[in-house]
């Protein structure tokens, strides 16, 4: 496990994230076996990534109400929140048949009249809904509207419709709230938002979900690892 990833896994601690300064970067490099130069390149990354905040003759602490999540892992959202400790539950599910656009019938190849199931999910920890997604699917999953959408996603796709995700083609934007979404997140008009737009395909690279996630902007980061 890389640095940086043990260190994440230290500020999850209730401890920390309720406050509490970090250990020195002496004391730190003891307990992850680690040394103090190393500790110090890894505590940079974090807190320019926002998620640790450093005060000179104070110390380093976690920053609030910051939630991270990284673009070269993809996984489910619900698994990667919880491996953060930080676990979401849904605030509301919505799930019906419809007609999709233009746009969503060349990507999956589908007729012009055929229906394809659209689910809504609002998310977020027991503090209040922050993210809200709009999923459109192709007729092959097989999913319906009387699917069990509680469970994990991707678990019930592979598991009950033999659908495996393996590719997420993303594209990420700032957006301002329209009155519509200020209402979802509970935020004002023209606040800002992160807009994610998301592919994902199987193994054979046939797109089999298309997914609109609208995410309040204080409250997260994504971060991306690029190795030359």
């Amino acid at each position: 496990m890389r640095v940086e990833d043990m260190l994440r896994r230290v500020i999850q601690k209730p401890e920390y994230r309720e406050g509490k300064l970090l250990p020195n970067e002496i004391n730190l490099a003891k307990y992850l076996g680690i040394s103090r130069s190393t500790v110090r390149q890894a505590t940079n990354k974090l807190v320019y990534e926002s998620l640790l905040i450093r005060k000179k003759g104070v110390g380093t602490r976690v920053a609030k109400n910051n939630i991270t999540t990284r673009l070269n892992k993809w996984t489910s959202f619900t698994h990667e929140m919880d491996e953060m400790g930080l676990p979401f539950r849904n605030y509301s599910i919505k799930v019906h048949m419809v007609v999709p656009d233009k746009e969503i019938q060349s990507l999956f190849g589908i007729r012009d009249q055929e229906k394809v199931l659209k689910m809504e999910r609002l998310k977020g920890p027991e503090s209040g809904p922050l993210v809200y997604f709009v999923s459109y699917f192709h007729p092959r999953t097989g999913l319906t509207v009387d699917d069990d959408f509680s469970k994990p996603l991707y678990e019930t796709l592979e598991n009950e419709h033999h659908i495996v995700a393996a590719v997420s083609k993303e594209g990420i934007s700032a957006i301002l709230a329209d009155a519509k979404m200020a209402k979802v997140l509970d935020v004002k008009p023209g606040d800002p938002l992160l807009f994610r737009k998301r592919v994902v395909c199987d193994p054979g690279d046939r797109p089999f979900e298309y997914n609109l996630g609208y995410y309040q902007a204080d409250r997260f980061t994504y971060t991306i690892d690029i190795e030359r």
